[in-house]
């Protein structure tokens, strides 16, 4: 029943987006907030850590910023590319109100630039070189409303780039009782995540490695620190909070270094963050690497069980035993998952339904 519920969602996800949204020509410019003027028309982006400097007709690396006559604009407001009514877990969120249908929305483009993404169609593009659809914040709630969805996902690109579009839209959700998440990469300067975070119910961060190496390599010369001053900002600002680290062969799988990353969560976030171990599959410039091995997955798996961390995930194999939440009291599985479909809950009122012991989430939501 539930795989038809999916197919159905899928389905009704499509005809949303053809019924509901138009074709938008070009993009309209919308102010920019965060940023400061250098010297005469040229300006320097504050959004994220990487603040460009940009002369006029200069864009940001993210490619949706942009200098028009020394005043800073967003290329990403109102023109998502693309909309998809989603399973929670797709997300992923496995604390989070299992089961739950969520009303996900990208506009193109990023600031990380990542060699291996999985959605670089859209994470590499242009907002005013795709095809995108015409949603104000106002309308974008309006389709939540009437898809039946409680929540909201800014994701498959990176949200921080659309930063003003999803604060709009936040805001206006958050006063309907509509909740909002996101999935991003932690690329954002401590200002305008504060601000943003008042509307934000849960945040999964991508943490791809943990050396400042390997964030130089694979993302264009990103900085490893602000991702985990982002992380101790989300979870110091008591918004629920789930990690997840691709394990890409012969980059980021050294035993020693996933040991470094979990004890790091432990000290900094605590033993109760979930952490989801993603399997790469070969994509965009990395197309020559091997899918992760398993063996691999399940390393990094151990690992963290045995720093401390009390939920662990394998992503991406679907029918693994690390989909699965498990009891860290009674060691019995709290919800069964395989894929993105729940086979069991038994967690009731927050609690293991076998031993009574309270699993970390927020299941009410």
């Amino acid at each position: 029943m539930k795989k038809i519920l999916l197919i159905i969602l899928f389905c009704l996800s499509i005809s949303l987006a053809d019924a509901w949204a138009q074709e938008s020509s070009r993009p309209s410019l919308h102010p920019a907030s965060y940023w400061r003027t250098i010297k005469n028309t040229t300006l320097q982006c504050l959004l994220c850590p990487r603040k460009c400097v940009l002369a006029p007709g200069q864009r940001g690396v993210c490619t949706v910023r942009i200098n028009k006559e020394g005043r800073l604009y967003s290329l990403g407001y109102g023109n998502p590319i693309a909309i998809h009514i989603d399973p929670i877990e797709k997300k992923p969120f496995f604390h989070v109100s299992p089961g739950s249908s969520v009303y996900s929305l990208a506009v193109a483009g990023c600031n990380m630039r990542c060699v291996f993404c999985q959605n670089w169609q859209i994470s590499q593009s242009k907002p005013d070189e795709s095809r995108n659809y015409n949603l104000s914040p106002e309308e974008v709630v309006n389709q939540v409303i009437q898809s039946n969805c409680r929540f909201i996902a800014f994701t498959y690109t990176e949200p921080t780039v659309f930063y003003e579009y999803m604060l709009d839209i936040s805001k206006i959700a958050k006063a309907k009782g509509i909740k909002n998440t996101m999935h991003t990469c932690g690329y954002i300067n401590q200002e305008p995540l504060k601000e943003l975070l008042k509307y934000m119910d849960a945040v999964n961060v991508d943490l791809k490695g943990f050396s400042p190496e390997i964030y130089a390599k694979i993302s264009e010369m990103a900085k490893l620190e602000p991702v985990l001053e982002t992380l101790k900002t989300i979870k110091n600002a008591g918004i629920w909070l789930e990690i997840t680290c691709l394990i890409i062969p012969g980059l980021n799988d050294e035993a020693i270094k996933i040991k470094e990353m979990c004890l790091w969560i432990k000290e900094n976030l605590g033993e109760e963050v979930p952490v989801h171990f993603s399997r790469f599959m070969p994509a965009f410039r990395l197309i020559s690497l091997p899918p992760t091995p398993l063996e691999k997955l399940d390393e990094a798996y151990k690992i963290a069980k045995n720093v401390g961390l009390k939920y662990v995930y394998i992503g991406n194999v679907p029918g693994h035993a690390g989909e699965s939440t498990i009891c860290p009291n009674c060691g019995k599985i709290a919800i069964k998952r395989i894929g993105y479909e729940i086979l069991e809950n038994n967690i009731k009122d927050g609690k293991c339904g076998f031993c009574g012991n309270k699993i970390a989430g927020r299941w009410d939501l």
